[in-house]
């Protein structure tokens, strides 16, 4: 039996080079949509929270900013009455399900008690207060979402066995009927699955509504995703739950559920790109004792419809900088389409909850003829700048803050914060990171053929 090809783990001593983590009020406010987000830092702060939401002057956002002046920092000022001033205009103004504090570096800094004042707050106005800290010793943006999810799921509801066993009769009638019409699903697969699965993730309305779909033809149902689009609306969560995560930057809230809620996680890799889509839902399949059907037939024609986009890709090389902690799935995405990963650079990696997706990784490289990324945690960006200098990748997928001098050095770059925001889980949305892949080098292609069109003309004139 061939042994696969171990990954090449190494760790450098570079700086974080990230966004702040408060930007995940960006994406998340706008899912949980009886929110409020309340992020209390400096004037600096507020500043980094404009830039990165996009606040017009017009705009009633769901989010605000409560920032500490020379009295709060020099503990002159009571924080919690200059809280409770603003939350009392919050619940006047907005009437929120929930309130979520965003602390910051400042609060850090300063030991400001949030923990403390909030359920004094909580229970003087009558509104839940969060408490999370999205602050700067983070090791990428992203984990700001990573923080609220954890410090959401003490707020989700005991999981009670006896409404949930009936709620599940009720739904699996509903799947049922869904699912009889078509002649492949069995007997056995028209009931559905009476475990409880939550999915933890902040995905758009319609990328959880596929992947539940996903889940559903297989009989296997979801329960629940944090977080819900209303507050009041969170999943239950005890024993006899399965969570399983959609992104590989929630590591916390994968832990959480297990410590303190005695869930049991699914490990599995996560649904980017056909191959990682296909691998997710048959994990989760396994654990619940339930046979895939025709997950290979629907992934090979997702392959086919991506065709036009694999000719592009095919045989290029790509280097992965690291900055949003999607870096492992991309790669293995990447090779799956055709690429050579140069290197994957990773801000962190909680090498056990993303051990299926390293797993998946070698198996691809293997499938593909393809050597094994080296993986690089916590990257020095020169050295980085010096290696791709040697080996002149044909795209580099990196931070804003080099994708100009990379491209001064003739190396075509994409923003990694792009895949961050594109609609990129599930088999629905295989095309979305294929075309920002191929953008780049499409637009290098374009500039060759004008360049010759060009000359050619010259000649002839």
């Amino acid at each position: 039996m061939k042994t696969l090809e171990i990954p090449t783990f190494e760790c450098e001593t570079g700086n974080y080079h990230t966004f702040c983590p408060i930007s995940c009020v960006a994406w998340l406010y706008q899912k949980i949509e009886d929110s409020f987000f309340l992020v209390v830092g400096t004037k600096t702060r507020g500043y980094s929270s404009q830039n990165a939401l996009g606040v017009t002057i017009f705009a009633e956002p769901r989010y605000a900013m409560a920032e500490s002046e020379e009295g709060d920092i020099s503990a002159q000022l009571n924080d919690q009455k200059e809280l409770e001033r603003i939350c009392l205009q919050i619940k006047n103004d907005r009437n929120p399900s929930v309130i979520i504090w965003i602390g910051t570096c400042t609060t850090e800094i300063i030991k400001m008690d949030l923990e403390g004042i909030a359920p004094k707050l909580e229970k003087q106005l009558g509104i839940p207060i969060v408490v999370a800290r999205a602050n700067g010793l983070d090791h990428a943006f992203t984990q700001g979402e990573d923080t609220v999810l954890a410090a959401m799921t003490h707020r989700c509801p005991e999981y009670n066995h006896r409404t949930t066993d009936r709620r599940g009769k009720n739904v699996a009638k509903h799947v049922a009927a869904d699912v009889a019409p078509n002649n492949k699903f069995s007997d056995e697969k028209g009931k559905l699955s009476r475990c409880n699965s939550v999915l933890f993730g902040s995905l758009p309305s319609s990328v959880a509504s596929q992947l539940n779909l996903e889940s559903r033809r297989q009989s296997v149902s979801v329960s629940g995703w944090l977080p819900s689009q209303k507050y009041t609306e969170l999943p239950a969560l005890g024993e006899g739950v399965y969570v399983c995560g959609v992104n590989p930057f929630l590591s916390r809230t994968a832990t959480a559920p297990m410590r303190r809620r005695k869930c049991r996680l699914i490990g599995a890799p996560f649904p980017i790109g056909p191959d990682g889509t296909r691998a997710w839902i048959e994990k989760i399949c396994s654990v619940f004792d339930v046979k895939p059907d025709g997950l290979e037939e629907r992934e090979s024609q997702i392959w086919k419809n991506l065709s036009d986009y694999l000719n592009i890709i095919t045989g290029k090389s790509v280097f992965l900088m690291g900055d949003n902690l999607l870096e492992i799935s991309l790669a293995r995405f990447l090779i799956r389409c055709g690429m050579v990963v140069y290197e994957v650079g990773i801000p962190y990696m909680d090498r056990r909850y993303q051990a299926a997706e390293l797993l998946l990784l070698q198996h691809t490289c293997e499938k593909m003829k393809k050597p094994t990324p080296r993986i690089v945690e916590k990257p020095d960006n020169y050295s980085q700048v010096q290696r791709m200098h040697e080996l002149q990748p044909d795209l580099a997928i990196t931070g804003m803050a080099h994708a100009n001098p990379l491209e001064a050095r003739d190396i075509d770059t994409k923003w990694s914060v792009e895949f961050t925001f594109a609609q990129i889980h599930g088999s629905v949305n295989a095309r979305d990171a294929p075309e920002l892949v191929t953008r780049p080098l499409r637009r290098r292609s374009d500039s060759i053929s004008g360049c010759r069109s060009l000359s050619r003309q010259t000649v002839d004139v």
